[in-house]
Order: structure tokens, then C-alpha cells, then sequence
């Protein structure tokens, strides 16, 4: 029996272990499984697969089976390896079965892990050089053992192209839905967002929540401010007047902001327009001067400046790609 079933999809194999996190999991199945066409039909096929196929513990008190081994690699288009409980005791080297696993996979897939699956990329030689992260409390261990691998342990993921890593659970989340985007654009992604109920965008940069306080239950929330701007994002947005809707200082607003989002508001608010008008230009043709006002970056020449720091394009080769996947 064929491991993929619809060859006509993009195949995604995760590849698991022992000691498997089921959440990370779980995160593959249902993300890249709620990706729909405009026409409703699926746009990848999910299988999980492991070196030797049969049970596979979990770090939870149950396990799963596992029916399909390295001959889904092979197949494959993206492969996601998520963390296991021998992350976090690593040897620097892989097992001979997970090793020959690896080898399977075929020339030019794209290659993706969740938190400390890194340690499976670093280990096969596939991160040597390349820009990756993993969950912070073990990158101080993971430059140790792989002091080859350009390590940031303060981003949520990392692309590199074909290659891409995740700092921790949620930010395979990130991770999983930047892929989406990247693949189908952001109305898919979007929607796929709103079916699992999580924010539809974070940028790879921003920081990961380390040794930050958690605000009191009694403190005020920023969402507000947010929700609002998001309606107003056409127009110039101060943060005295985001605070004012809080009933805050601008100082303690920004704060308070920094604490729950990760970055600043006016960082935030960057993304915000550049998440607009990547949408209005994969899902309009409105001009770029139009798309420019409607994003709040008032003229062309701003519009253009923020999309090639961000995304390293133009307006007119974004909306080239994205007309290309399309067709």
C-alpha cells in the first residue's frame, strides 16, 4: 500500500521517536490538515512515520502506532521532526536506524523541526552553518554539542529555506502556519488559524518569552488597544492615543504591552501593516500606491522599504510569486 495516497498534494511525513511529545504532534496533523483550496479541497496529506515502524512511546503514560517507516521520507516533500524526551539527555550523535532514517529523505525536500528536534538536524550535519533555534533552556547544551550551527535561541523560528527550526511547542505552531503562508498565502493560512483559534501571524524574529514576569490577573490587558488598531490600521497610530484606550500612561502601556506581546507596539504595529498588505496584494489587484494607504504606510516608496526589510521582495515580485503559485 502507497504511503501518500494523493500524490497531486504536498506530502508532509513527520518523523517521530520514543519519548515523542504528542502535542508536537498533534500541532502537523492539525494545522497542515485544516489547509484548504478556495475550493475546499485538502491541500497536503499528513502521514507520521518513524525508523522502525510499530508502538512508539510518548512522555505521556500511553503510546501510539506507528504503521509506516523511512519509505514516507522518501516521499515526502516537507518532513518535521518534533522534540523527544532523548532531547533532552543528547549524545551528539544518532542512533544507526534514525541515522539510515534521515539519509531517506529526498534531494531538495524542506526539512523542519519542532523545539529540540533540532538536535536531530544538528546531529545529521543538516544545520552545519546555517541559522537555527531551539527551546532557550537548552541552548546553552545545544551550542556545546554543535558549536558549527548558527544558533539565535531568542526567535520563535528560523527559515533558511530549505531548512527551518522552531524554538518550542507553540512556536511550531508559528513554525507550521509560516510554512502554510509561504506555500498558499495568507488568506489559507489565516483561515487555518482561526479554525485552531491561535493568532495568525508572529514574525520569526520576535523574541521568545524567556525570563519575562507574567503580569498580575489584575493587570489590564493591552488587547483592547490592539483590537482597535487593527481596525484603524490605515491611518497614523500614536501611542499616546493606543494608550488612551487603555486608560494608561504611554509608559506603562508600552510596558505592559512589551510583557504580553513580546515586542513593542511599535514593532507590532509594523507587522500588523505588513501582514495588510501582503494580503491585499495576494488577494487584489489593487495598486500599490492604494495597498500602500490601506496598510497605513501612507506612500509606495514606505510600503516598498518595509516589505524588502521583511520579506526581502517588492511589492510587484510578491504579488508575481504569489500569482505563480496560484495559476
Amino acid at each position: 500500500m502507497a504511503v501518500f495516497s494523493f500524490p497531486d498534494r504536498h506530502r508532509v511525513a513527520v518523523l517521530v521517536r520514543h519519548g515523542l511529545l504528542p502535542i508536537e504532534l498533534g500541532i502537523v496533523h492539525r494545522l497542515f490538515g485544516q489547509a484548504r483550496s478556495a475550493a475546499g479541497e485538502p491541500l497536503y496529506e499528513v502521514v507520521t512515520c518513524s525508523p522502525t515502524p510499530g508502538q512508539v512511546c510518548t512522555d505521556a503514560d500511553f503510546t501510539i502506532t506507528v504503521t509506516h517507516g523511512p519509505e514516507a521520507l522518501a516521499e515526502a516533500e516537507t518532513v518535521v521532526v518534533p522534540a523527544a524526551t532523548a532531547d533532552y539527555e543528547p549524545r551528539g550523535s544518532l542512533s544507526p536506524e534514525l541515522s539510515t532514517a534521515l539519509k531517506t529523505i529526498r534531494p531538495g525536500a524542506r526539512i523542519a523541526s519542532i523545539c529540540t528536534g533540532a538536535y536531530v538536524l544538528a546531529a545529521a550535519g543538516l544545520l552545519d552553518g546555517r541559522p537555527a533555534t531551539t527551546h532557550w533552556r537548552s541552548a546553552d547544551q545545544f551550542q556545546l554539542l554543535y558549536p558549527q550551527v548558527k544558533l539565535d535561541p531568542d526567535v520563535l523560528y528560523t527559515d533558511d529555506g530549505d531548512i527551518l527550526t522552531s524554538a518550542g511547542v507553540a512556536s511550531g505552531i508559528d513554525l507550521c502556519l509560516h510554512m502554510i503562508r509561504s506555500d498558499h498565502g495568507t488568506a489559507v493560512a489565516n483561515a487555518v488559524a482561526r479554525g485552531t483559534v491561535v493568532p495568525p501571524h508572529r514574525e520569526g524574529g520576535q523574541a521568545q518569552y524567556v525570563h519575562r514576569p507574567v503580569p498580575e490577573p489584575q493587570v489590564s490587558s493591552t488587547g483592547t488597544a490592539r483590537g482597535w488598531a487593527l481596525n484603524h490600521l490605515h491611518r497614523p497610530l500614536t501611542l499616546l492615543e493606543l494608550a488612551k484606550k487603555e486608560s494608561m500612561s504611554v509608559r506603562t502601556f508600552t510596558r505592559r504591552f512589551r510583557e504580553e506581546v513580546g515586542i513593542s507596539p511599535v514593532q507590532w504595529l509594523t507587522q500588523q501593516r505588513v501582514e495588510r498588505a501582503r494580503h491585499l496584494l495576494e488577494e487584489t489587484d489593487l495598486s500599490v500606491d492604494r495597498i500602500a494607504a490601506d496598510a497605513g504606510f501612507g506612500t509606495a516608496a514606505s510600503l516598498r522599504q518595509h516589505l524588502q526589510t521583511a520579506l526581502g521582495v517588492s511589492p510587484s515580485a510578491y504579488r508575481s510569486t504569489f500569482r505563480l503559485v496560484r495559476s
